[in-house]
Formats: C-alpha cells, structure tokens, sequence
C-alpha cells in the first residue's frame, strides 16, 4: 500500500472517529464518556501512528527482508511514547482515570489495529513477488 493511499485511508478512518466521538457527545450529554482534554490524546496518537506508519513504510522500501523487524520495533517506540505520555498525562492531568484509560486504550487499539493491517498489507504483497 503507498503512503497517498494509506494516507487517504488514515484521514477516512480519523474523519469516522471524530464523528463516532461528536455523535457519543450528543447522543449522551449526561454521561461523562471523555476526559476533558480528548483531543490531546486523539492528535497525540493519531500523530504518532502516521508517524510510526511512514517510517516502518520507508523501512520496508530500503530493506524488505527487514519488514517484520520494523513493524516490531516501530511498535515497541509507539508503546514506550504511549507510555511515557499516559505517566505524564496523569500526573499532570487530575480527573477520572477509569475515563481516561478507557478513551487511550480504546484510541490506542483501534489505531494500532488500522496501522498493523495496513502493514501487513504492505508484507503480503512482498511475499507474492
């Protein structure tokens, strides 16, 4: 899969969860579903997933027998950074930490589920050369 179409697939996928996420906001005012900073987490890992993307692509292009090995790797840093910004946030951050932990884990699982598919989409057409 090229950069331009997993790009535009990225950009579909973000534009779905954004309406999932104002449409959750309206239909259930009442009820606290997100912590007050949600879009911080939102751009942070929507950030870090294209970034993780486009370097494991990059990788994979200069040495494709490589490619599982840059997958892993690129998600053991995404993993470390998420880490790293969950000690942060909290810290920094007082509120509802069953909220928050809920809205990053769920964020986190769906975006690392679109990039790993994405991948390994990239990984079988290799292996059909």
């Amino acid at each position: 899969m090229s950069l331009s179409k997993f790009t535009s697939y990225y950009f579909i996928l973000i534009g779905i969860l954004l309406g999932v996420v104002f449409l959750l906001d309206q239909f259930v005012p009442r009820t606290q579903l997100f912590v007050p900073k949600f879009w911080l987490i939102f751009g942070f890992l929507a950030g870090i997933t294209y970034i993780a993307y486009v370097l494991v692509a990059v990788g994979i292009k200069r040495d494709p027998q490589m490619g599982v090995m840059a997958i892993m790797g690129a998600n053991a840093v995404k993993l470390l950074f998420c880490m790293g910004f969950v000690l942060v946030y909290t810290l920094k951050v007082p509120g509802n930490t069953t909220i928050f932990l809920a809205n990053f884990f769920s964020l986190y699982l769906l975006f690392s589920v679109f990039e790993i598919y994405c991948l390994l989409f990239n990984l079988r057409h290799q292996k059909l050369k």
